[in-house]
This record gives structure tokens, C-alpha cells and sequence, in this order.
């Protein structure tokens, strides 16, 4: 079964999640591939990967260490690393994402109506579990409707 997880960015910027999320990932031993579209976000994610507690290493997918990278960064998901989780930075679902174990949608106001549609889409699929997340006024993941 392939679990999506939409996280709803209300309070945090993309980048800032991905650290949290991205060490949480690592933390458990597996690997991730970061993927958007927009290079300046690929870049900005780096920088915040780089500088989070922990220090996150990671690398911008096409490199000849591609392989070795715990998180890898690219434009498309095809996880030259290993990884069991794909994180589609950028708001904007793609099919190739199912071929994880685990996939994780980041949206914000401006991506809202693309999420739904792909919430319901995927909710006529089967073998795939959906779980919505969202942050309170603290700071913290809930997740709920």
C-alpha cells in the first residue's frame, strides 16, 4: 500500500518543513529525494538543509555522487539514491511519486485547489492511504481534516 502525506503549509515556508521532515527521515535510517521544479527552491532547500540542527547533507541530483547523497534534490522523482520517501516541494503532484513508499505532498494557499484535486483523485485509487497534516498556531504537525 502507498501512503501520501499532504502537509498544509500555513505557517512554515516549504524549506523549513522539509528540514524538519528531512531529519526525521534520516533519523529513521532511510533516504529522501526532494523534488521542484523551481530552481531557486532547490537551492533555497539545500541552504536550509545544510544549515539545520544536525546538519542535513544533501546534494542537487545529476552529480556523479548521486548514490551516496541521504537526500537527494531534484527536478523530477527518480531517486538516484535509494529513497523509500519522495517529497514533492513545490505543491505539484506527480504520478511518479506512488513508486515510493512513502510520499509527501507540501502546499500552501497558492497550491490549495491543486491539492484537493489530487486528495480526491488519489482517494479512488486503491491501495493508497492519504493523510492530511497541518500546523497549529504553535508550530506543531496535527493531523486531521
Amino acid at each position: 500500500m502507498a501512503r501520501v502525506d499532504f502537509y498544509h503549509l500555513t505557517r512554515d515556508s516549504a524549506e523549513s518543513a522539509l528540514a524538519m521532515l528531512a531529519g526525521k527521515v534520516l533519523g529513521a535510517g532511510q533516504r529522501m529525494m526532494v523534488v521542484s521544479a523551481d530552481p531557486a527552491q532547490r537551492s533555497a532547500i539545500s541552504r536550509q538543509l545544510w544549515e539545520a540542527p544536525g546538519f542535513l547533507a544533501n546534494g542537487e541530483a545529476g552529480g556523479e555522487n548521486d548514490a551516496r547523497q541521504p537526500v537527494l534534490i531534484g527536478e523530477s522523482p527518480a531517486a538516484a539514491n535509494d529513497a523509500g520517501i519522495v517529497a514533492l516541494a513545490d505543491g505539484r503532484w506527480r504520478e511518479e511519486a506512488l513508486g515510493f513508499d512513502r510520499a509527501l505532498l507540501l502546499f500552501s494557499e497558492s497550491t490549495i485547489a491543486d491539492a484537493r484535486v489530487c486528495w480526491r483523485a488519489l482517494g479512488q485509487q486503491a491501495g493508497i492511504e492519504r493523510h492530511y497534516w497541518s500546523q497549529d498556531a504553535s508550530g506543531r504537525w496535527r493531523e486531521g481534516p
